[in-house]
């Protein structure tokens, strides 16, 4: 293996930093297959065992050396687009579960015979970005999204934060946790969802930030440096990837952020059927920059900076 010829993409971060806009954007050239957040613990799309056949216990599972055993193979399996039938159907049998199952298997199966490369959009991978660059030679993408912007977006969905899930691991409380821990642990049960948002925000991106300084193959990506200037930076990202940016790639991701083809109309969403809350629609990038000035007020705009501040500073202020 050279390069990036035939690597694993994994694209991560926070949720709501765009992982799944730049998944799609990356499958626009034809040459990966998208599979989509086997780490979530939610069903769907987690807890797919012929997707990844392994029980993840926790929101940002996470995978280093010393727990790989089960997700080495199971990953391996996955990076490589082997489908497993049998273990999905012992697992998920209803109706909507047999039509992923068709899916999944199709693609998986079409992509390994076509040479295509296993993309894995996964939020829940963050924490262990440097394990899937390490132990299945993926690159490794991990973007972040401006704190303001992205507790904005959180607000929007009315997600919470559920710290138990990271303090319950051993081996994250003794990898990256650190500092950290008490900050987390005070805040559990709080109300105070930009706190929890902050802290949660600080933690991630500094524990990114330590990852990033000894995995030569985790590359970060800001958010808004793509939302800013698509075309260029998705070449670059293509290029990064090891992936043709060629001229229908560039039209695609031109089509899918140019304000005329942002959605005129609000969606209707169904968390049951159809389109989740969350799933990438195309969009005008430039515009989902500000956002947040409809969410947040201006005193918490400025807390949420105070409370990011230092770690803010490595993305955004070098």
């Amino acid at each position: 293996m050279t390069g990036t010829a035939k690597r694993p993409i994994l694209v991560t971060g926070l949720p709501r930093s765009g992982t799944s806009w730049v998944g799609k954007m990356l499958q626009a050239g034809g040459e990966v297959v998208y599979v989509n957040e086997p780490l979530n613990p939610s069903r769907p799309p987690g807890r797919s065992p012929g997707v990844l056949n392994a029980s993840v216990t926790h929101a940002f599972q996470y995978i280093c050396e010393d727990n790989e055993e089960p997700w080495l193979r199971a990953f391996r399996d996955t990076a490589r687009l082997r489908y497993h039938p049998l273990a999905e159907l012992r697992a998920n049998r209803a109706l909507p579960d047999l039509a992923r199952l068709v899916k999944n298997f199709s693609a998986f199966t079409a992509g390994r015979a076509r040479g295509r490369r296993a993309l894995l959009d996964d939020p829940y991978a963050v924490l262990s970005a440097a394990w899937f660059a390490r132990r299945l030679g993926a690159v490794a993408i991990v973007l972040v999204r401006d704190p303001v912007t992205w507790s904005g977006s959180w607000r929007k969905l009315g997600w919470t934060t559920y710290f138990h899930e990271l303090l319950e691991q051993p081996l994250l409380a003794r990898d990256l946790l650190g500092e950290h821990a008490g900050e987390l642990r005070a805040l559990v049960g709080s109300q105070d969802e930009l706190a929890k948002n902050a802290a949660l925000w600080r933690f991630t991106y500094d524990a990114v930030d330590s990852m990033r300084k000894n995995t030569e193959s985790l590359h970060v990506v800001r958010y808004e440096d793509l939302a800013g200037d698509p075309e260029t930076r998705f070449g670059e990202l293509y290029a990064t990837c090891g992936l043709t940016w060629d001229a229908s790639a560039r039209r695609a991701v031109r089509e899918a952020t140019q304000a005329e083809n942002a959605p005129t109309r609000a969606m209707s969403w169904s968390l049951k059927g159809g389109l989740s809350r969350t799933a990438y629609q195309p969009m005008d990038s430039k515009a989902a920059l500000v956002t947040y000035r409809d969410r947040l007020g201006e005193e918490e705009i400025a807390r949420v900076r105070e409370l990011t501040a230092d770690v803010r500073a490595r993305y955004y202020d070098a």
